[in-house]
């Protein structure tokens, strides 16, 4: 691939997980790498620990000012901004949908959709002057249904067409925005997902390629859509997930079942 030198990236929720995954592989390939996260401790560790003089900011995507002042320190180095992974995301609520709280349903919608909102709104003005990629990190819950995870398939397939359609409105500016779409990654926020012997083995019942992915997996197709190669790529949403969104989505009743039936029983009668 070609080279990243010169650019400025910026990776939000970058300090674990996949998107440190994503900084670390940006950084490498010559990328002048910010990431920004809510718990500064965090984000200053990281970043000490990508190395290539990557830098942090602590950052709350839910508040825009915030967001603002991210995409304003990344690109004060180099004067440009030519990479952005909307990474930070996350579920706030789980349980069936009738029983949702509705502050947690909202919380989640901020974090995964008005989050990404407010990256793409702040960096696009930067990144126009010289044109850009931005990619945003959606989930195989964004298309497949996802029982007692409603609030975050819901907020995931937000974040997709918001993708879709700042793709369609920024393309003439020169930038590109595509999304990824991962499938279980095992991850410290998956780590309830991975963990369980019978939740795991059904989402690798339904993966043609039968194993968990890795963050380097899901980094390596996020630089391909950062850099050049990725030229004539926009409006995109490609899915890393081992083949499993070519048959359903997992089975997450044995995390949630014990917990939920009971009230859900009570509120809705017997099933039929």
């Amino acid at each position: 691939m070609s080279t990243l030198e010169g650019r400025a990236a910026l990776v939000t929720g970058g300090g674990t997980g996949i998107g440190l995954g994503c900084a670390h592989r940006l950084a490498a390939d010559g990328a002048l790498v910010t990431i920004c996260g809510r718990r500064r401790d965090v984000v200053e560790r990281a970043a000490a620990e990508i190395g290539h003089g990557a830098r942090w900011i602590g950052c709350d995507v839910t508040d825009d000012a915030q967001v603002g002042a991210a995409v304003a320190f990344a690109a004060e180095p180099l004067d440009r901004l030519d990479i952005v992974v909307a990474n930070a995301g996350g579920a706030a609520t789980a349980g069936p949908l009738v029983l949702t709280d509705i502050g947690g349903f909202a919380a989640t919608l901020a974090l995964n959709v008005t989050g990404t909102l407010s990256t793409i709104k702040h960096a696009a003005p930067v990144m126009a002057r010289h044109g850009g990629s931005i990619v945003t990190l959606s989930s195989i819950a964004g298309h497949l249904t996802h029982r007692n995870l409603g609030a975050y398939a819901v907020a995931k397939a937000g974040v997709e067409m918001l993708t879709r359609n700042a793709a369609d409105e920024l393309g003439r500016f020169g930038i590109r925005v595509n999304a990824v779409r991962p499938g279980l990654v095992p991850t410290d926020a998956a780590a309830s997902l991975n963990d369980d012997e019978t939740t795991r083995a059904d989402y690798l019942a339904q993966m043609p390629l039968a194993r968990v992915g890795t963050v380097a997996d899901v980094a390596g197709v996020v630089r391909f859509l950062a850099g050049d190669d990725a030229a004539w790529v926009t409006g995109q949403l490609l899915g890393i997930d081992g083949g499993h969104s070519l048959r359903r989505g997992p089975d997450l009743g044995n995390l949630f079942d014990a917990t939920f039936e009971g009230p859900l029983r009570e509120l809705l009668g017997e099933p039929r």
